[in-house]
């Protein structure tokens, strides 16, 4: 008899499937949305998380906290708001969306700047954000600006340091490569090979819940706009997000779920599905390929879903991950679908990479749409977050 206890195939989220069976679905605003979330399966939400400010520190035009909450199951999220040094009255308010990257080592960590910065962030931010830290660059245009780790990446990410039976052989094929290589992979490298082939048994365990990768993710998003829209300083009529690859992806799934956003840039995640098909479906996470949802139509129509959102999407012409012909395509649809102060396409050069000057025509869209203006010096503490004297509330 073999008595071997195999390892858990969620640790740390052993809790997770209690927690949707309690709050088995999201409840939306319209029908349009309703059907989406019930197609990703979007759990419902417990009560709101008390927010706790861990740190906050002053630094090059910024006022950066790292926030932290309990959502009920899994472990403890980690966020950072960021907004303008000294900014006093309402701003509007931006959630940034992490992308996905292959790093679920880190989560929004690669958006802020940071005293103490993981290599994986920064490489991050090298790679895929010419440098510049998106969280952080927002917020010095005059948004309160709130980005957070989703669930399975960074704070949110599963316990992979004893890995389940499938995701440990996949795991020790790879570190058979690195010696052969003679590579010496770091705490990152070592995570993310984990993480990457554990993706599947996540989403493997989440249809089994009735959910799905997406649903959970947005089942968080869902959560840090309303915190978002509940700190002091932040004018919860004027909320936003955006996001670079499966942020992007995150941005379109947050308008089209609540009109609570009023604006969504969406960068390097636009096309049809039929253009994934045979040649590109291999490229993506199961962030995207929810099973289904093709069945509501194409995603680029999911932008008809969102009541109140204005749109930017932003091409990259030589995107390794989307073919060009499905992209021209997509802007064709949303062409057809928005009005043109709804909708605003635009063509890049390069390929998946969220430049300097991409950023900078969202930060536009953000601002023209969202209507932020200079911050003015404060004077009172009216928009300071309240620290919670208590301690970690779970």
């Amino acid at each position: 008899m073999n008595n071997t206890v195999r390892p858990s195939a969620i640790a740390a989220y052993e809790d997770w499937p209690a927690y949707v069976r309690a709050h088995p679905r999201y409840r939306a605003g319209t029908p349009a949305s309703q059907e989406f979330a019930d197609a990703l399966g979007v759990p419902g939400a417990s009560a709101a998380p008390q927010v706790q400010v861990q740190w906050e520190e002053e630094h090059d035009g910024v006022t950066t906290s790292q926030l932290s909450w309990q959502l009920g199951f899994g472990p403890r999220t980690t966020g950072w708001l960021v907004r303008p040094a000294g900014s006093s009255g309402q701003l509007p308010g931006v959630l940034a969306l992490h992308c996905h990257g292959g790093n679920k080592f880190g989560g929004a960590d690669r958006l802020v700047e940071l005293p103490d910065s993981h290599p994986s962030a920064a490489a991050a931010r090298a790679g895929l954000y010419d440098g510049q830290a998106l969280a952080t660059e927002t917020a010095r245009r005059g948004f309160a600006v709130l980005a957070h780790d989703s669930f399975a990446w960074g704070s949110r990410g599963f316990d992979l340091s004893t890995p389940p039976w499938r995701t440990g052989a996949g795991l020790e094929a790879r570190r058979a490569q690195w010696r052969q290589d003679g590579v010496v992979p770091s705490e990152a490298d070592l995570y993310n090979a984990a993480a990457g082939i554990h993706e599947d048994t996540v989403a493997k365990t989440a249809g089994l819940l009735g959910t799905s990768l997406a649903g959970m993710v947005a089942h968080d998003d869902l959560a840090a706009l309303d915190i978002l829209a509940g700190l002091p300083g932040v004018d919860a009529g004027r909320l936003g997000c955006m996001g670079f690859s499966g942020g992007g992806g995150r941005s379109l799934a947050l308008a089209a779920l609540t009109p609570a956003i009023r604006a969504s840039a969406i960068t390097c995640m636009m096309t049809t599905f039929e253009s994934l098909l045979p040649a590109y479906l291999d490229a993506h996470s199961w962030l995207l390929q929810t099973p289904g949802l093709w069945k509501l139509g194409d995603w680029p129509e999911l932008t008809a879903r969102s009541p109140a959102a204005a749109f930017l999407v932003q091409y990259a012409l030589a995107d390794q991950l989307f073919p060009e012909a499905g992209m021209r395509q997509a802007h064709t649809i949303l062409e057809n679908l928005h009005p043109a102060d709804r909708y605003t396409g635009a063509f890049w050069p390069g390929g998946h990479v969220f430049t300097a000057a991409m950023q900078d025509q969202a930060f536009e869209f953000l601002g023209r749409t969202l209507g932020a203006t200079a911050p003015l010096p404060a004077d009172d503490a009216s928009h300071r977050i309240p620290s919670s004297p208590q301690g970690p509330h779970s």
